[in-house]
């Protein structure tokens, strides 16, 4: 049975590797020589490459046993993405008005936690669901609510949920700021490691793809 692990992937590694998202998308061109594109994803899919984060035998030996312990692609794990794991700006400090999350309707007590990219032509909305713990801040109309008072947030689906007599009211902008991980997994069930050319230099290939819920 697969499951996903929450355990992070080793940090110091995840942080000198390489990767980004990727999308898919059809391109028929037409007699004319113009282009039909169509977008065959709603959400980009993160690619990540762990061997450029190894630089010597302790970190492989780590590496090799957290595959080991995944049982290769079999399950998921937690990824933190050195250029994009936070709802603030680059370099900037996390507060509660990141990110807008929903209006409330004075019913709704749940809201999933997303990021925006862009925002004048076509802004897109990722969702977030594997939020770092403890680091989720929310604010109903522009007022900070208190974590384990005022709600809760699942670290393992980014779901925040108000409780009983916190519900935003009608109208109320809903906001959040966070820092989070992206659920990764194996991309290869065979790990090829060669030492002599990692001694020499040669960085070993160790895929990762995002797992889309």
């Amino acid at each position: 049975m697969t499951v996903f692990h929450d355990i992070l992937f080793p940090l110091d590694i995840a942080l000198k590797s390489a990767g980004g998202p990727e999308r898919r998308t059809d391109i028929v061109v037409l007699g004319s020589g113009r282009e039909e594109r169509n977008a065959r994803w709603a959400h980009s899919r993160r690619r990540y490459n762990a061997g450029y984060g190894i630089k010597n035998l302790d970190a492989l030996s780590e590496v090799v046993a957290f595959f080991e312990e995944r049982r290769g692609r079999l399950h998921a794990f937690r990824w933190r993405d050195r250029l994009d794991h936070s709802s603030a700006a680059p370099g900037a400090a996390v507060t509660p008005l990141d990110q807008m999350i929903g209006t409330g309707n004075g019913v709704t007590a749940t809201f999933q936690l997303a990021k925006t990219y862009g925002g004048l032509h076509a802004p897109y909305r990722r969702p977030i669901q594997k939020p770092v713990p403890g680091s989720v801040r929310v604010a109903i109309g522009g007022s900070e609510a208190m974590s384990g008072t005022d709600f809760t947030c699942d670290a393992a689906t980014g779901i925040v949920t108000f409780l009983p007599g916190h519900v935003p009211a009608d109208g109320a902008a809903v906001t959040a700021g966070f820092l989070f991980d992206v659920p990764v997994r194996f991309d290869t069930d065979y790990l090829e490691v060669d030492l002599s050319a990692f001694a020499a230099g040669a960085i070993p290939n160790i895929p990762l793809t995002e797992v889309v819920p």
